[in-house]
């Protein structure tokens, strides 16, 4: 039994600088790692185009490195105008609230909010961050933490349904309303002029609904909270001093671990996003105004052997402006590069920040990200 709605199956869902040896080792361990984490599994967490000014989302070691309280705000949404009507109510909508700041040299704290739903479901994330920093080699090491609550929630009785609902067992309780406990950590990299991160930001994995003897005998996989690993590096060249600065970064988005580790005969369907990169450049205009476009794909979009598995997903623009009074205002466009541009306009995003004391002392450098 299948419903008509897609989005049900959810459920079942520049030049590196002079680094020091230990750091050299660091990063290539963390790319050792993302490439270990290609294989995929189906994609539960939101993305941002705005992923740089919201690096807290993926990274709790994030926490506490702007040197003063810092917090943003991002609303995303994806895929608007989606349907024949327009606006389908069914498409993601993300909201995102995050707030840090140091403590002392040390420590870091930080707190998440982040709300998003997709078809008939919903998810509420809730996580206080706690990130400890320590000299390493040129720059500084941030090990962060994070603990709080997952509230995910559904209404199966807005999909239309080929099949009687009481078929499929997936489908049983039309309203399921869970609370998960949730923990996660991260470890970031910075300089003035350089970052990188790996990051697993759900590191517990719980079933999203009830599964019966005789199904555990029949399947391998039901849904449930999967593991997401984040990979991200950039960097800050200055191209005229500080009035003009060339920013390039990376993320690495990819979901599970050793995806063909877990194939049994037929019994294992791999659904969902393969894992998945934005590839991003900007540049800084006097310390105040951001332009930037970036490009967002699959690997498996690259496959020139066979069939391929995905298409590229989108060329994204994107600007900010920074106020003097520690204000920041955003906004980024996504113009889909599949199927989808033929029934949707794109992919909106609007973020909204405020830096706190930025231009006191403590504040020992200009922060580019």
């Amino acid at each position: 039994m299948r419903p008509h709605l897609h989005f049900s199956i959810l459920r079942k869902l520049p030049e590196l600088p002079n680094l020091g040896g230990s750091l050299r080792n660091l990063v290539g361990a963390m790319l050792l790692v993302a490439m270990f984490q290609l294989p995929s599994w189906a994609q539960q967490e939101p993305q941002f185009t705005n992923y740089m000014f919201n690096t807290l989302v993926y990274n709790p070691g994030y926490a506490g490195s702007k040197e003063y309280l810092s917090a943003v705000a991002v609303y995303r949404d994806q895929w608007a105008a989606l349907g024949d009507k327009g606006g389908w109510q069914g498409r993601p909508l993300t909201q995102t609230f995050s707030i840090h700041s140091t403590v002392n040299k040390r420590v870091g704290v930080g707190l998440n909010l982040m709300n998003a739903s997709a078809g008939a479901r919903q998810t509420t994330y809730l996580n206080g961050i706690y990130a400890y920093r320590i000299n390493f080699g040129k720059g500084t090491l941030s090990v962060g933490l994070q603990g709080g609550v997952i509230n995910w929630r559904a209404d199966w009785g807005k999909l239309d349904f080929q099949q009687p609902q009481e078929t499929d067992n997936a489908f049983g309780t039309l309203t399921p309303n869970l609370w998960l406990p949730d923990f996660g950590a991260g470890l970031f990299f910075y300089t003035t002029h350089f970052y990188a991160g790996a990051s697993i930001p759900h590191l517990a994995s719980f079933p999203l609904r009830e599964v019966s003897a005789a199904e555990k005998n029949e399947i391998r996989k039901w849904a449930q909270v999967q593991k997401h690993f984040y990979f991200t590096t950039g960097g800050a060249i200055p191209l005229n001093g500080d009035n003009l600065v060339f920013r390039p970064s990376f993320l690495l988005k990819s979901v599970g671990l050793f995806n063909n580790f877990f194939r049994q005969g037929n019994l294992v369907r791999e659904i969902g996003a393969p894992a998945s990169f934005d590839l991003d450049a900007s540049l800084f205009f006097h310390q105040k105004l951001w332009l930037g476009l970036s490009f967002r794909s699959a690997f498996a979009a690259f496959n020139t052997q066979g069939t391929k598995q995905s298409s590229y997903d989108s060329f994204d623009l994107w600007t900010a402006f920074h106020l003097r009074n520690g204000l920041r205002i955003g906004m980024a466009y996504d113009y889909p590069l599949g199927k989808l541009r033929t029934v949707a306009s794109g992919s909106f995003e609007l973020m909204l920040g405020y830096d706190f004391d930025q231009r006191v002392e403590k504040a020992s450098h200009i922060r580019y990200f």
